[in-house]
């Protein structure tokens, strides 16, 4: 008895000098360091042991905003996106630059660049993946308590746009960036990953329509939210959020992805012979994931070699002329590979 009334007194006086202190000073500003943060050499080890799965990678950063688009600003005026979207997307590029990886930027400073232009960059820059970083407002006025993390992929799962690739790499970056953050996924998503046709349906995000590459658009926080506003206000929250992107990709390269590839000369290619695709991955491929597509038309016509992972497609009755062949596989981790879009030319014997 007398023991639980002392715990409860030591448990009351604390308790009273943490609201004191909150009434005091404003509301108190929260976030917990990664381990890697609060022990440099693990976050050495990390990049590390990662750095085998990035090794010949080259990523592509577009921090959003920018220049004359400075409009979207905090609450309390702390911050502003597109400076907070620099920030992040700069101590992402420095962590991806430690483990040896190559890195383009859309804007590395204050400066206007126009929307399309960022993904006709990305296009040309040879990158393997498209981040767009990005911090979100409430959709409605006044809803300054709304705060969660989200990561969005293009188009839905019934579109033939949409590319399951997309929407992996979308998975890897919210799991990581949502923990490093401590911040749920929002109450619209099992995961906390979106179809961008929710916010612009039919169209989606044009940094995602428009970029060729694999994309994918992250939506760190609200900086509408008064308490998420004074974390993002912070240097060091700007780099745990890079840290838990950065962390995303690392595992995900590191869960592999299926590399296909066309092993018939697409120039010289007979009607009445048959396709072949090498898809190989160190996990291997799982058979049953495996889609093609003539012209943007489903195609039932091949077959699969598990033991040589070899895909073969029959050219039975395919028209001459110029096709498009697309195809979809993953591997035993449930990771799909890249976007594969592979134009042929078929010429039937006359």
């Amino acid at each position: 008895m007398k023991k639980s009334a002392v715990k409860f007194k030591i448990t009351f006086t604390l308790t009273a000098i943490f609201l004191a202190a909150g009434c005091a000073a404003g509301p108190p500003i929260y976030y917990e360091l990664p381990v890697e943060f609060r022990f440099p050499e693990k976050q050495k080890e990390f990049i590390g042991n990662y750095s085998e799965y990035l090794l010949g990678k080259k990523i592509f950063i577009d921090p959003g905003h920018g220049g004359e688009d400075r409009r979207s600003v905090g609450v309390n005026k702390l911050v502003v996106e597109a400076d907070i979207n620099l920030a992040v997307a700069l101590a992402l590029r420095d962590f991806f630059r430690e483990a040896g990886v190559e890195v383009i930027m859309s804007r590395d400073r204050d400066m206007t660049v126009d929307l399309k232009e960022r993904s006709y960059m990305a296009n040309r820059s040879g990158a393997d993946l498209f981040i767009s970083i990005h911090h979100n407002a409430p959709g409605q006025a006044g809803g300054h308590w709304v705060n969660y993390t989200s990561t969005y992929y293009h188009a839905k799962e019934t579109d033939y746009e949409y590319e399951p690739s997309e929407r992996d790499l979308a998975r890897y970056i919210q799991r990581d960036l949502a923990y490093a953050m401590r911040n749920s996924g929002g109450l619209g998503s099992f995961d906390g990953t979106y179809s961008d046709y929710n916010i612009y349906p039919g169209a989606g995000f044009s940094v995602l329509r428009v970029t060729e590459i694999p994309s994918v658009l992250v939506e760190c926080g609200f900086f509408t939210n008064p308490f998420e506003e004074q974390r993002l206000a912070l240097e060091e929250f700007n780099k745990i959020q890079a840290w838990g992107i950065f962390r995303g990709i690392c595992r995900y390269f590191a869960a592999g992805v299926p590399e296909i590839r066309l092993l018939n000369d697409p120039e010289k290619i007979i009607g009445s012979s048959n396709l072949s695709f090498s898809i190989t991955d160190k996990s291997g491929i799982n058979p049953a994931s495996i889609k093609v597509y003539f012209d943007s038309t489903a195609y039932n016509n091949f077959s699969i070699d598990e033991t040589n992972r070899l895909l073969t497609v029959s050219l039975d009755q395919i028209a001459s002329g110029e096709h498009v062949i697309r195809i979809i596989a993953a591997n035993k981790n449930n990771n799909y590979a890249f976007p594969y879009h592979q134009k042929i030319l078929i010429k039937n014997s006359i």
